[in-house]
Formats: structure tokens, C-alpha cells, sequence
């Protein structure tokens, strides 16, 4: 890398929304000492604090797996060490809509499963919910604890080129990435102290104490000493480390489904001390995978008996079964209107404009106009399933269109944002990368959203794929005090 510094190659702007730059060598206030500290840096320097954040990650296994890879599929995560900054007035703003939308999701999750009033009422269309992959006929009349279903929401969120936050999509099965929201914030601190010290950065340290607070605040007899164990699908799957990673922050034990045992509808847990009664489960398996007596037959991973146990109100599974059905890319376009039916206000965070494909006027738009959209199959995460037509070719859209006709309740589609880019060292340059931001919102006895979140940054150049599996990495999310 050259010896001058990082910012003496021209940025460019390219006509997106920025979120350091209002304008060329022009920083928004918010990033003004970063822009300084930058201006300061030699590539050399950028290098040995990389060589840090490096051995740092690699020292503590954060890794990711990517399937299909002839080369290998362990991989460290990938780490920008230019952090995104959010003001406190954004941040407030973000919270508001995040709070807002949380509560409507999980109204709507205990109304499916009971009266139904949404349905009947035709606001939703009652064939979309009951053709849900993941709508569960086994949660129908049962109420969890507290009758809060998603208990940990990964929400993400994008900034549209009118420089306006949109909500993507919800994640309320299993979401992931918080443990790398965790290690990104320590080991900033660790490269850039002094950086970190001059900016009023709100904590994010406190999310493993949070997250056992809420567990237990859902316990069935609300124990504020209540047993939580983390229940893991085991050593191969791809989110592993994080499942150590929080059961060892929370100082709970994580578990597999042979460590579990169902005994007069109760769930208990083996020890060197004999059974242990468990209150609390945080899942992260999905429903399919957790009771063979009442799902699939064939599971190794969960627990017989474990459904007769919820249902009989004897242990919290975090999330609830069921909420999945919230996850589905189609029952996401009717999120605004679950907010105005339950809470009777306006959403604070606007959906992306979605086309679904089961209303035959959507569809026929997806058909006609497939090279302009983003179309996603309604249960594909990870940014698998996908197509994005301005960058496919003529195959693929012909490709997706035959899917599409074959099964129009699969797909939805979206405009091709110009999604929001952030400063990211590329190539030994400054180089303007698209960026997403996925807060946690946690739901128990009240709600609380972390301040930040995983920002996840797409690092081949032009893309928009901000997944880790598909070229993507992540950046160290800095939410400000106020005033500062």
C-alpha cells in the first residue's frame, strides 16, 4: 500500500446516497473527527491495525460457513474497519419505528393463532397466513408466556437514495449475527481507542446480560432466577460459534437435543448432579427440527415430547413456535397495515414498495417487468433464492419467470434500491460499498432495542449483496449519545 494516506484517491460519490459524505471532501457533521482521523492514516497504518482486527477474530474462532465451496467452508468473517455512525436523532427515530413495528408483529402472531380477527376482517388475505410454510396448526389457542412470541427480532433496515430508512425484512425464527455486533464493538475499541474515546458511543456490551434478563422475564412462573439453556443443532452448523459465544456470555448452558429429556410435560436437562428442571429454552433450531413426535419424524436434533411440554405451559421456547409465519417475504407487505389494524397509527418505517406474486396484479407486473426487480422466493434468506434483474441475463429472467407462473405464492419482487454506501477499504482504497443495518430488538416484560446493531457491507465492488455467505462482511456500528 502506498505510504500517503487512505483518502488521497479520489472518492467518488457515484450519485448514492453517502453516509459519511453530504458531498465530495465534504463529511456529514457526525463523521467529521473520523474524516480527520482518516485524513491522518497511511496505508501502513490501516494495514498493522487490520493485522490486529485480524488475529483478533481469528484468535477468538469468529468464523462463518459458507456451503458449497470446493476450497473450504470455514472462513473467518469478514471486517471494515471504517465504522458507520448514526446520530442520536436517527437513532430515535429508528427505535420509535423499531418498537412500533415489533409490538404489531407480535399481536398479529398471537391473533393468527387465536381469534383471527385480522382475517376475518379481510385485511389480510386468509390464504396467504394458512399457506405459510411456517404457520404451525399445533400454536392454534396456545398463548406463550406473556403472550410475546418473537422475544429476539433481527429487523433489516436500508437507506434509500431519498437518504429515508426502509425496513427490508424480518427476522423472527432464529435471527443471527449478534455475537459479530459484539466482537466488531471490541475490537474497535481495541485499533481505534482513541477515536472510540472522543466519540460518546453508546454501549453495546451489556446485550448477553439483556438478552438472559429477558429469557428469564418469560420463565413460565416469571423466576427472575429462572433455568435457560441454549438449545444448538451441534458443532456443524454454520451459526455455531455465536451459540457458544452467548451461552458463555449469559453463563448459561448450551445443550443439544440428546442433553434434553421430556418427563411429565417438562423438560429437563441431564447433569453430572442428575435431572435439572429447565424453564427457559432459546432455540436455535428450527420447528421442523425440534420434537420428532410432533414434526418431523426423523429429527435427531430436538426433543421428544418437548411440544406436549410448551403447550402445557411448562417451558418457554424463545422464539415461540410458529413465528415464522411473520418471516414469510409475502406476509411482510402487510406489515403496514398490521400496525394500522392493531395499533391504529401510521408505520414510523416504511416497507420497500413489494409486488406479491399471489395477487394476479403483481404478478403479471413481476412477468412483464423481471430485468427492472429484485425477486426473492418468500422463504430463501442468506441472499440465496434471489434475482437481481438489472445485473441478470436474459436466461435467468426467463428462468425465474417460468417459477413465478409455476408458483406465483413463492415470490415476491422489489424495486432495485439504490441502496445507501458507506466508505470501505477495498483494493488499498477508500471505496464507496452498499450497506444494510440489522438491529436486535429484544421482547419480554418490556421492550429494548440495542443501540446499533450489525451493519453488513457488501465488499465486491457494485454489489448489493451484503450477505457473509455471498461475498459480504460487516462494519462496527456506532450509535451516539445525545449531544454528542
Amino acid at each position: 500500500m502506498a505510504a500517503g494516506s487512505v483518502l488521497d484517491t479520489p472518492y467518488d460519490l457515484n450519485q448514492f446516497y453517502d453516509e459519511m459524505f453530504a458531498a465530495p471532501d465534504s463529511p456529514r457533521p457526525h463523521y467529521c473527527d473520523l474524516h480527520e482521523q482518516l485524513k491522518r492514516m497511511t496505508g501502513k497504518d490501516f494495514d498493522e491495525r487490520r493485522r490486529v482486527a485480524d488475529a483478533a477474530f481469528l484468535y477468538q474462532g469468529i468464523t462463518f460457513t459458507v456451503y458449497g465451496q470446493e476450497e473450504g467452508i470455514e472462513r473467518i468473517f469478514p471486517f471494515d474497519l471504517v465504522p458507520r455512525i448514526i446520530p442520536q436523532h436517527e437513532w430515535a427515530h429508528l427505535e420509535k419505528g423499531l418498537t412500533q413495528r415489533v409490538t404489531a408483529l407480535n399481536q398479529f402472531l398471537y391473533d393468527i393463532y387465536h381469534e383471527q380477527r385480522i382475517l376475518r376482517e379481510k385485511r389480510i388475505p386468509p390464504e396467504l397466513v394458512f399457506s405459510a410454510r411456517h404457520f404451525r396448526r399445533e400454536m392454534m389457542n396456545i398463548t406463550p408466556a406473556r403472550g410475546v412470541y418473537a422475544h429476539i427480532v433481527g429487523t433489516d433496515i436500508v437507506r434509500g437514495g431519498d437518504g429515508e430508512y426502509y425496513v427490508l425484512e424480518d427476522n423472527l425464527r432464529s435471527p443471527s449475527g449478534v455475537s459479530y455486533m459484539l466482537e466488531n464493538r471490541a475490537v474497535m475499541k481495541r485499533t481505534f481507542p482513541e477515536l472510540f474515546a472522543r466519540y460518546g458511543v453508546l454501549p453495546v456490551e451489556h446485550y448477553p446480560q439483556e438478552l438472559l434478563r429477558t429469557l428469564r422475564s418469560v420463565a413460565p412462573q416469571g423466576f427472575a432466577d429462572a433455568t435457560v439453556v441454549l438449545l444448538t443443532p451441534g458443532i456443524y452448523n454454520s451459526a455455531y460459534f455465536e451459540h457458544t459465544f452467548l451461552a458463555r456470555q449469559m453463563g448459561i448452558e448450551i445443550v443439544e437435543g440428546r442433553d434434553l429429556i421430556a418427563h411429565n410435560n417438562k423438560i429437563y436437562m441431564r447433569t453430572t448432579r442428575g435431572l435439572q428442571l429447565v424453564d427457559v429454552i432459546y432455540r436455535r433450531i428450527d420447528d421442523d427440527y425440534l420434537d420428532p413426535l410432533a414434526f418431523l419424524k426423523d429429527s435427531s436434533l430436538g426433543v421428544a415430547g418437548l411440544l406436549n411440554a410448551y403447550q402445557a405451559g411448562n417451558v418457554t421456547l424463545a422464539n415461540a413456535i410458529g413465528t415464522g409465519v411473520a418471516d414469510d417475504k409475502a406476509v411482510y407487505a402487510y406489515v403496514p397495515e398490521m400496525i394500522r389494524f392493531y395499533l391504529g397509527e401510521e408505520p414510523v418505517l416504511n416497507n420497500v414498495p413489494t409486488y406479491v406474486g399471489v395477487r394476479p396484479d403483481d404478478c403479471q407486473y413481476m412477468l412483464e417487468h423481471t430485468g427492472e426487480l429484485v425477486i426473492k422466493a418468500v422463504n430463501e434468506s442468506g441472499g440465496y433464492g434471489m434475482l437481481i434483474g438489472p445485473h441478470s441475463s436474459q436466461a435467468e429472467q426467463q428462468a425465474f419467470r417460468q417459477k413465478i407462473r409455476a408458483n406465483p405464492r413463492n415470490y415476491i419482487a422489489q424495486p432495485t434500491l439504490a441502496l445507501s454506501r458507506h466508505p470501505t477499504l477495498l483494493d488499498n482504497e477508500l471505496y464507496g460499498c452498499h450497506i444494510d443495518l440489522r438491529p436486535y430488538t429484544l421482547f419480554g416484560d418490556k421492550i429494548t432495542v440495542v443501540p446499533g446493531g450489525l451493519t453488513r457491507v457488501a465488499l465486491r465492488k457494485g454489489s448489493l449483496v451484503v450477505n457473509s455467505s455471498q461475498g459480504g462482511g460487516s462494519k462496527d456500528t456506532w450509535v451516539l449519545r445525545d449531544g454528542a
